[in-house]
């Protein structure tokens, strides 16, 4: 049953990165607990998986849409301890949230609110990804970035 187990964990690899987690709760019907364990023991002792480099991958794919929070909330719900989330975010090097809030906000609507209506329709978009309400205000009272700019 195990080699059976370890031959499903690794094609699950093979499509992409998974955390060690998200490996134990594909793999729950197919084996005991124990078995599972063991398998990704293994699988991990060898280098074919790995949580940071799984918490590596995703970033490199959804850092520049999404804010710290929605990432943080996106690695936690991934069940990567707080502890790596926080290295492995600070080791993406990301651009700061406004930085990349306002690149988001240009490529999806690239003008400021004509109104109250826009405001929030902009405002809702930008929280939705994970940017703090503080930055929304910001960026959309100077879309164009302001004097800095």
């Amino acid at each position: 049953m195990s080699n059976e187990l370890r031959q499903q964990a690794i094609r699950l690899l093979a499509r992409r990165e998974h955390t060690r987690v998200e490996l134990a709760r594909k793999l729950a019907g197919l084996g005991t607990r124990e078995e599972i364990d063991a398998v990704l023991a293994e699988l991990e002792s060898s280098h074919m998986q790995s949580d940071s480099r799984t918490a590596e991958a995703w970033l490199r794919g959804n850092a520049a849409r999404l804010g710290t929070s929605s990432l943080r909330r996106n690695l936690k719900s991934r069940g990567l301890a707080p502890e790596l989330i926080d290295e492995q975010i600070a080791q993406a090097a990301l651009p700061d949230d406004m930085e990349r809030a306002r690149a988001i906000w240009s490529r999806k609507f690239g003008v400021p609110p004509g109104n109250a209506k826009d405001w929030a329709r902009q405002a809702r978009f930008l929280q939705s990804r994970g940017f703090a309400s503080d930055i929304v205000r910001r960026l959309l009272k100077e879309p164009a970035g302001g004097a800095d700019q």
